[in-house]
C-alpha cells in the first residue's frame, strides 16, 4: 500500500496540472472502487484548487464548494499522461483539461477511493477527523509522543502504524525509523522514555523526509504520476532484508510477523 511519502510524491506530480485546472473531459468508468463512485457529471466544467495531502488521502477542492477526497488503495496510482494515449484496463478515473493532458486513477485491486462531497463536510468526515497529527509538522513533537505511549502495552512498531496515533507512518517507514532509532520494534511502546521518544520523533521525519527525496519506494506496482519508479527501497536498512547482513554490524536482519505485518530488526543495533 503506497504510504505517506508515496502519496506525497504522487501529489507534487499532479498538482502542476491539476490545479487552477477546468476539467473538460471527465469519465469515471466504474460505479464502485472501495466506496461508490460520483458520477463524471459533478465534476465536469469544475476548476480545481488547493491539493492537499492529509495522512494517506489527497483532498482537492472544486469552485462549487465541494471537494474530492483520493486514496490509492492497496495498488491504485495516479498517471499523467495525454488524451491520444489508449486507456488501460484499469484506468477508472480520467480527469481531463482542454489542453489534452489527462490524470487517471490506475487501480487494479479496486481498493482505493474517489469521493465527492460538500467542502464543509470534510471537517467530520470519519476519514479525517481520526488522524492523528502530520509527522513533518510541530504537532508531532516529543512531549506528545511520550504522553500518547503512556498507556500504550503494544509494541512500539505496531503503535507508530497506528493513523490516530500519527499519520502516514505505515509498515515499510516504521521499520526503518525504528532502525535508525535504534528502537527495537517489539518494545512496549509505554516503556520509550522522554530521550527514546526524541529520537523517535527525529527519526521517522528523518526517514520521511529522505523517501520523499527518493520518490518513494517502488516494490510492486508504486510508480511516480510521470511513470518513473521510486528509488528510496534502494537505501532499506532492514525492510525486506531478513537474513542478510545488517548494513551496520553484519548480523543477519530479524523477521517476525506482528499485528498481521511483517517487521524486519537488527537484533545487534536493535536490542531489547
Amino acid at each position: 500500500m503506497p504510504e505517506l511519502p508515496e502519496v506525497e510524491t504522487t501529489l507534487r506530480g499532479v498538482q502542476p496540472y491539476l490545479e487552477g485546472a477546468t476539467l473538460t473531459h471527465v469519465q469515471v468508468r466504474v460505479p464502485m472502487l472501495r466506496l461508490p463512485t460520483p458520477p463524471a457529471s459533478v465534476l465536469q466544467g469544475r476548476t480545481l484548487s488547493n491539493l492537499r495531502r492529509r495522512n494517506k488521502y489527497i483532498l482537492i477542492d472544486t469552485d462549487d464548494a465541494n471537494s474530492i477526497i483520493l486514496h490509492l488503495g492497496m495498488s491504485g496510482r495516479l498517471t499523467l499522461t495525454t488524451s491520444a494515449e489508449p486507456l488501460l484496463k484499469h484506468d477508472h478515473i480520467i480527469l481531463g483539461t482542454a489542453n489534452g493532458q489527462q490524470v487517471r486513477l490506475h487501480d487494479p485491486r479496486r481498493f482505493g477511493m474517489f469521493l465527492h462531497l460538500p467542502t464543509p463536510m470534510l471537517a467530520t468526515h470519519p476519514l479525517i477527523t481520526a488522524i492523528g497529527p502530520e509527522p513533518l509538522t510541530d504537532d508531532f513533537h516529543p512531549a506528545y509522543l511520550h504522553k500518547a505511549l503512556r498507556t500504550k502495552s503494544i509494541p512500539i512498531k505496531a503503535t507508530i502504524m497506528d493513523g490516530k496515533l500519527v499519520a502516514g507512518v505505515g509498515n515499510i517507514y516504521a521499520s526503518e525509523s525504528l532502525f535508525h532509532a535504534r528502537l527495537n520494534p517489539l518494545t512496549p511502546a509505554s516503556k520509550l522514555t522522554k530521550k527514546q521518544c526524541a529520537q523517535l520523533v527525529e527519526s521517522i521525519r528523518i526517514i520521511l523526509v529522505q523517501a520523499i527525496a527518493a520518490g518513494g519506494s517502488s516494490l510492486r506496482d508504486f510508480a511516480q504520476a510521470d511513470g518513473q519508479l521510486g528509488y528510496f527501497q534502494h537505501t532499506f536498512q532492514v525492510y525486506g532484508r531478513a537474513g542478510l547482513p545488517c548494513h551496520a554490524c553484519n548480523t543477519p536482519v530479524r523477521s517476525q510477523v506482528l499485528a498481521q505485518r511483517n517487521t524486519f530488526w537488527c537484533p545487534t543495533c536493535q536490542p531489547r
